[in-house]
């Protein structure tokens, strides 16, 4: 048995916190908000995940030193926008060596640095590893069969997280590619809200179909420029995350880009959605990634421009299908061709 903290209250840490205790280990959940944690330890149920029960010896605080020492596992669980700030608020209670397994996704705008790059910047002396995939705490919660990717720099690191998580409901890989796997979770956000205006538009399965395809082909395009593996994006953490966030109701990015469609504006969308929309922190971040790198990233550009250029979600579509004509894989040669 592990002794493993949950950072963060919402419905995605509260999902791995009601897998881990199944599995056996001591979870406690830490959150900044007072009135979250007096809501966990009352319930004893998330609002967002309503039928999950948890556990009556689950430990409900808000105390970081109580959160944090003697822990195995710190498990990162805050939206992107938090992470910087509850790393430097928890540093000064991890150890050296002190494990913490990153599992939100985004990229922070105004440094362009993955969550991992910025929690180790913030707890240097913590080992840090990443966990993506396709996986709804909606359906984790629930116990439906999920599989999902560990990513660390050592191979012992991942290999004991994925024990603490693997279950007949969870099936955990591990990757070195630590990198690949934080931009396609980050980066698919972003087309996912592209899918979602697609759906709020009234297009089809045709359009849906084609933004997940030319949507992959973008993410590996950026991120094996810098540095990610090809392979990562072919997999869990690439282009199945991204058919998860573009096809499903549980996605808040498809379902702020269907409000986006139907003529919201950015803000009405978020602010229905009453959920973060990490696609919209991380649009800004991945434009601007696409130009220190020099790659083109078309559709998450109109993504951009309707985001925060007031243009229409038609307007780009059509922009987007009158592009100058191109070859689908470039580096296939014609018969005949040397």
């Amino acid at each position: 048995m592990a002794k493993i903290s949950i950072i963060g209250g919402g419905s995605w840490g509260i999902a791995l916190a009601v897998l881990l205790h199944k599995n056996g280990h001591e979870v406690a959940v830490w959150s900044a908000l007072e009135k979250e944690i007096a809501m966990l330890q009352e319930d004893h149920e998330h609002k967002m995940l309503p039928g999950v029960k948890l556990p009556e010896d689950m430990l409900f605080t808000i105390d970081e030193k109580e959160a944090v020492e003697g822990r195995d596992l710190l498990v990162m669980a805050v939206a992107s926008s938090y992470t910087r700030a509850t790393s430097h608020r928890l540093s000064p209670f991890v150890a050296a060596g002190q494990k913490i397994l990153n599992v939100a996704k985004g990229i922070e705008e105004h440094t362009l640095m993955t969550l991992s790059e910025i929690i180790e910047e913030e707890v240097p002396q913590a080992d840090v590893a990443v966990m993506s995939g396709p996986s709804h705490a909606e359906e984790v919660g629930r116990g439906v069969p999920t599989t999902i990717v560990v990513g660390a720099k050592s191979k012992a690191t991942a290999e004991y997280i994925q024990n603490l998580f693997m279950s007949e409901s969870f099936r955990v890989y591990v990757s070195p590619d630590i990198l690949g796997m934080e931009l396609g979770g980050a980066l698919k956000n972003v087309v996912a809200l592209a899918a979602g205006i697609a759906d709020g538009l009234g297009y089809g399965d045709n359009t849906k179909a084609a933004l997940i395809t030319r949507g992959i082909t973008e993410i590996a395009r950026l991120g094996t420029a810098m540095g990610g593996k090809f392979e990562t994006f072919c997999g869990l953490t690439g282009i199945g995350d991204l058919i998860v966030t573009c096809a499903s109701m549980h996605s808040r990015n498809r379902r702020a880009g269907i409000l986006i469609g139907q003529g919201k504006s950015c803000d009405e969308a978020m602010a229905e959605v009453k959920m973060v929309v990490e696609g919209v922190h991380s649009a800004r971040a991945a434009m601007e990634l696409a130009g220190k790198y020099h790659v083109q990233l078309p559709i998450i550009e109109q993504v951009n421009q309707i985001l925060f250029e007031g243009k229409s979600a038609a307007q780009a579509v059509k922009e987007l299908m009158l592009r100058d004509k191109k070859i689908e894989v470039s580096d296939i040669p014609w018969p005949g061709e040397s």
